[in-house]
Parts: C-alpha cells; sequence; structure tokens
C-alpha cells in the first residue's frame, strides 16, 4: 500500500475532489467564466513544465525521483536553482489551474489543504532525508534557495 502514498495520488484525489465539488455542490459560486479557464490553463501548463524540467534535471543528475527513496545526488542545478521543490510546486499549480477551470469556487480551499499534506508528507521528510546525507552542502543550498519560490 506505500505506492498509494506518492505525491500524483494525491493530487489525483484532490483534483477529483474539486471536480466533484464543481459538478455537484456549486452553491450558485462561480469566479466568472473565460479568464478563469484561461488563468487555469496557464497554471496547469506551468505546473506540467515544472514538473518535466524537475524530472529531466533528476534524470540527467542520476537520482531518483520517487518519494520515500534516497538520493544519490543533491540536485542544485536547473529548476532546482529556483526552488527546493519544483515537482510539488507543479502539482499544486496544478490543482489550483483545474479548480478555476472547472470554476470550482469551494475547492480552492483545498489548494493550502495539499499543501500542508505535501509539505508534512514528502517535502519535510525528504529534506530531513538530504540533511542527513548532505550535510553542509544542503545547508548552503537551503540558504540559496527558497523551499518553495
Amino acid at each position: 500500500m506505500r505506492w498509494l502514498d506518492i505525491p500524483p495520488v494525491w493530487l489525483a484525489v484532490f483534483l477529483a475532489l474539486a471536480w466533484c465539488q464543481s459538478q455537484f455542490l456549486t452553491l450558485g459560486l462561480s469566479l466568472g467564466g473565460r479568464w478563469a479557464e484561461f488563468v487555469g490553463g496557464l497554471l496547469v501548463g506551468g505546473g506540467v513544465i515544472l514538473i518535466a524540467l524537475a524530472a529531466t534535471e533528476m534524470r540527467r543528475q542520476k537520482t531518483t525521483i520517487i518519494p520515500h527513496q534516497e538520493a544519490d545526488r543533491l540536485v542544485q542545478s536547473g529548476i532546482f536553482s529556483r526552488t527546493r521543490n519544483p515537482i510539488y510546486l507543479g502539482d499544486l499549480l496544478i490543482l489550483l489551474g483545474m479548480a478555476l477551470y472547472w470554476d470550482a469556487v469551494l475547492a480552492l480551499v483545498l489548494v493550502p489543504v495539499f499543501l500542508w499534506i505535501i509539505e508534512r508528507r514528502f517535502v519535510v521528510p525528504e529534506e530531513n532525508r538530504l540533511r542527513v546525507k548532505f550535510r553542509a552542502d544542503f545547508a548552503r543550498y537551503c540558504q540559496k534557495v527558497r523551499r518553495w519560490v
């Protein structure tokens, strides 16, 4: 069951909740049409690009992309020179973008909840493993690059 505890599964669950809210529990609330769809599309596209850039850089550096596994290298280049967690940031942008695209006003509250869960279940444990393995290098990296943006 541990394979279920990965960010794409969490993202899929939150996306399903947002979609259900947009279909079955609108309460007459709306963000106002086309602009929300456009912004939502931009956010989803940006999220996909972030994830692709991060995956490419991790593959180039020959380290794992799978959470809960120990990294072989501390990746600090490419998109990782701007944010320590581009994949999780991409997931967050996708959730926010789809909530906007689906006009799921009430589901917007899911975005900070998703962030909290991802940070507690994945980001903090991963950073702790990196801190132990790469010590001073990771400390310097944290001083140079913010966790999110």
